[in-house]
């Protein structure tokens, strides 16, 4: 199983992207991640600020005077580039946002005959997603220490660390449409390596500007796909 599953899982999720419907959620997915992002930009912008570093960001990028300066080219390439981070919390946001509608959408094609599910509550979902993201910052926080005594293996650590936190996050959320929390819990144990796996390749993506734009919602469709691939085995 492992990577072959992974890999048919997301040549079927990008083999959908010519659905009209997929499509649709596809691009408010993009624009809405590009709207975190610079959220996001701007938080951290201010987070600098708070913590009195943000001379050393004025430095590489012009004094600061927030709405106007944030709309010039320089301050968009660095926030392209700080995309490299930022995406991650961002990834985990709009996948739950937008997970339930993407699995309908993938379910409706490509396994038409499964039973209608039941929404998770609405302070479940709201949970689960404080939940995920407050463990993916505090462990990318925790990860700095990391790169900066191993910084040759940066990217890496970068890569397998969110690869598990990602994976465990879309996993669960895909199968606990179907199954619920207990079972999800208890099948992503089961099968973590290849989840793990999945998460890494979704991961890796993450860390190329523009292209991670694209990146939640694919990794939404093929993680449906995955649970639908080892979910009776």
């Amino acid at each position: 199983m492992g990577i072959s599953v992974v890999v048919t899982s997301f040549f079927k999720a990008l083999g959908q992207m010519g659905d009209r419907r997929f499509r649709r959620v596809l691009l408010l997915g993009v624009g809405l991640t590009f709207a975190l992002l610079v959220a996001a930009y701007v938080a951290f912008l201010a987070f600098l600020n708070w913590i009195g570093a943000a001379e050393t960001v004025q430095e590489l990028i012009g004094e600061v005077t927030w709405l106007p300066d944030l709309i010039t080219w320089t301050s968009f390439f660095v926030m392209i580039a700080l995309s490299v981070f930022l995406m991650v919390p961002v990834a985990s946001a709009i996948t739950s946002m937008f997970l339930d509608e993407v699995a309908q959408a993938v379910e409706d094609r490509h396994y038409p005959n499964l039973p209608p599910v039941d929404p998770v509550p609405f302070w479940d979902a709201v949970r689960d997603t404080v939940n995920f993201l407050g463990v993916l910052i505090t462990a990318n926080l925790l990860a700095l220490v990391l790169y900066v005594f191993f910084p040759p293996l940066a990217l890496f650590i970068f890569w397998g660390m969110n690869g598990f936190l990602l994976g465990r996050e879309y996993f669960q959320l895909a199968a606990m449409r179907r199954i619920g929390r207990e079972g999800a819990k208890a099948l992503r144990k089961k099968h973590m390596g290849t989840i793990w796996l999945a998460g890494t390749l979704m991961a890796m993506p993450l860390s190329i500007p523009l292209v991670n734009l694209l990146i939640p919602i694919l990794g939404a469709a093929t993680f449906t796909h995955l649970y639908h691939q080892i979910g009776d085995r």
